[in-house]
Parts: structure tokens; sequence; C-alpha cells
């Protein structure tokens, strides 16, 4: 399947080989209400009613607005969420969100690909 765009073009949506749904979001985006929408619309879409780990590459998002983040807390076709950052300000917006908001499933914030993989694909 080819990867969706988000509506509104701040990101895009696939559903990995390996069984992984990637959302990734374009650099330097603020993500506001319509985008968290819009991205999760797209994620549940390409899902097919099934459920997925998932990895959101958040790499130099700017910004996620209070009613964004309030978005990614409603459940979707993510079983576990990788956030994967590359900066301090990366780790501050999912440090934020996961301090004020209950994720939907399980998930952590990490700086590394591979670990976040791993973490995916380990089911624990």
């Amino acid at each position: 399947m080819e990867p969706l765009i988000v509506d509104g073009g701040k990101g895009s949506v696939d559903l990995r080989p390996d069984g992984v749904i990637h959302l990734i979001w374009e650099p330097k985006v603020r993500i506001e209400l319509q985008d968290a929408e819009a991205a999760m619309a797209a994620v549940n879409r390409i899902a097919g009613g099934a459920s997925y780990p998932m990895l959101v590459d958040m790499a130099t998002t700017e910004d996620v607005t209070r009613a964004a983040r309030s978005v990614f807390s409603i459940p979707c076709a993510a079983n576990r969420i990788a956030l994967l950052g590359a900066s301090p300000v990366d780790r501050i917006i999912a440090n934020f969100f996961l301090g004020v908001h209950i994720p939907p499933c399980p998930t952590r914030f990490f700086t590394s690909r591979t670990e976040s993989m791993k973490w995916l694909q380990s089911g624990n």
C-alpha cells in the first residue's frame, strides 16, 4: 500500500512490511487540532480495522498545540507507540504530552530508531 499523505500535507502514514505503522511529521511543523485529527484518521484508515505498533517520527517538530495533544490521547489503531525524536525540544514535547495526557496504549520516547523498533516489536 502506498503511504497516505495526512490531510493538510504536514505528514504521511505508511504500513511498513514489518507490520509497523510509521507516522512521519514534516520538519518544523506546528501540529494543530486538524492536523492531529487528520493523522489519526490516516492511521486508522491504513490499519484497516487491525491494530499495529506505531512509530511516530517527530524529529524537528516545532510545536504541538494543546488541542492536538488531546487528540493523541484518543485510542486509535496503534497498540503501542514509540515517539522518535532527535533533539532536546523533541524530548520536552514528548515528556510534556506523556506527563499531562494518558496515552491510549503503552507509549515511550526514543532518540534511537533501532531502540524504538526493538521496543515496538518486543511487545513488552
